[in-house]
């Protein structure tokens, strides 16, 4: 999803009401980033508090062959410190309804089940392991298909339903979840991952046709509307009840940029597996009457800069969770950020290195390497640290002026800092089957 694809982000082809009610409440973020431009690794840092290159995550998870051949581990290491699991640990109930990606797919049908990752219940797709609903696909003819023919390979309990339904049922699934803990009195937090406007895209049979009309960017915009109008049933679960509304938080965002064609990131450059700035930077939204002041409802942060591995560390401090005693983090507590009650920013610089297997992509040919968000500054570069780019990201968001030749010092200090952090992050062998890792990057 694109940075400026829900309407109160500027989106003005297509309105997302339910979403926007969120914002009116709550806080926008306009610099918040995810830590790959691509899903598999952005969902793990979402769920680590860590970069994913530490877990041999970098691309998206597909066959054994394919991971293999890109470095790629199978799914992610069980002992990773999930945030579920700090959480689960210390009382909480912890639900995961929607796409996982972290492990369960194509042929890899060893994969750990979500559980073993801290939760308590789970609903996935045809991307991870443990109870599934299966998506089908009806056209405007009324024509029924599927879009992987072979998804029950990964275990049972499964259901077949139509992809343009699925969010209502992963909905459904969290909402009894969340009345069930409500009525024991246990704190939970839930996932809720819908993958609706990742494509291909099906909207609801009804409108397909007209949307279809209208090329990728009509089916995006149908499947945007109709994923915001499911996500309104959960909405006003938790808003019309007394318990639940002044004693939750919701956080909102995508996991990375749009594909070209589909969904917009504004004046932003760049697409989903770009390291500029529209595949990385990622619409932030922040619900929680019972938390935030009342006077800055509605409101706007335009200036702090932080990103998903900030929100394990933010939320363990927000629910008083001890971390696991040595566990890995990259992640910073911002909680105060998050809640509106300061405009700080991450203190650390925010590191990337692209997909292995995405060097030229969406028309962009030879794309940089790696890439470094410090302050009001952004430098990408490639492995060796040639062809600097340099931008001053808060004068000039576009990334259109480059600067590595005006700052050469600062250039070359932001280049030396990302290829450290890189060579300092393991890398997976050739070869190995499962997720043994070996060496650091040379």
């Amino acid at each position: 999803m694109g940075w400026a694809d829900f309407s109160c982000f500027g989106n003005t082809d297509a309105q997302t009401p339910n979403i926007d009610k969120l914002a009116s409440e709550g806080i926008s973020f306009e610099q918040f980033y995810v830590n790959s431009p691509i899903c598999s690794p952005s969902r793990v840092a979402i769920s680590t508090g860590t970069y994913p290159q530490r877990w041999h995550i970098t691309s998206y998870l597909a066959s054994r062959a394919q991971n293999n051949e890109r470095g790629l581990a199978n799914w992610l290491d069980p002992s990773a410190p999930m945030l579920a699991r700090s959480l689960n640990e210390a009382g909480y109930a912890t639900g995961h309804f929607g796409k996982w990606h972290m492990g369960g797919q194509r042929d890899v049908t060893n994969a750990p089940q979500i559980a073993e990752y801290g939760f308590d219940e789970s609903l996935t797709n045809f991307e991870g392991m443990g109870a599934k609903l299966l998506p089908l696909t009806k056209d405007e003819t009324g024509k029924v298909g599927r879009i992987w023919e072979k998804a029950e390979m990964l275990g049972k309990p499964f259901t077949w339903i139509q992809r343009s339904e699925i969010t209502t049922g992963f909905i459904n699934a969290a909402i009894q979840f969340i009345y069930k803990a409500d009525k024991e009195q246990k704190p939970f937090y839930v996932n809720i991952w819908p993958d609706d406007v990742h494509s291909p895209f099906w909207p609801p049979y009804e409108e397909y046709g007209l949307a279809k009309e209208a090329g990728k960017r009509g089916l995006y915009l149908a499947v945007l509307e109709a994923m915001d109008k499911q996500f309104g049933k959960l909405f006003d679960y938790i808003q019309s009840n007394d318990n639940l509304r002044d004693n939750t938080l919701i956080l909102v965002c995508s996991d990375n940029g749009p594909e070209q064609g589909a969904g917009k990131a504004g004046n932003l450059k760049g697409y989903k597996t770009h390291l500029y700035e529209g595949g990385i930077r990622s619409s932030l939204v922040v619900w929680g009457p019972g938390f935030i002041n009342k006077k800055i409802e509605g409101s706007r942060n335009k200036a702090s800069v932080f990103s998903a591995i900030d929100l394990t560390p933010s939320l363990l401090e927000f629910t008083g969770t001890k971390a696991p005693e040595n566990s890995i983090s990259d992640g910073e507590n911002l909680i105060k950020t998050v809640l509106g009650e300061s405009n700080l920013s991450r203190k650390s610089p925010i590191f990337y290195s692209r997909p292995p297997d995405r060097k030229n992509y969406y028309g962009f040919e030879n794309l940089p390497d790696l890439a470094v968000r410090e302050g009001e500054w952004k430098l990408l570069c490639d492995y060796d640290g040639s062809r600097q780019e340099l931008y001053n990201i808060v004068n000039d968001p576009a990334e259109k002026r480059n600067l590595a030749d005006v700052h050469a010092e600062r250039a070359t200090a932001m280049t030396q800092k990302v290829i450290s952090w890189y060579k300092s992050m393991p890398v997976l062998e050739i070869g190995t089957t499962e997720n043994k890792s070996t060496e650091t990057q040379q």
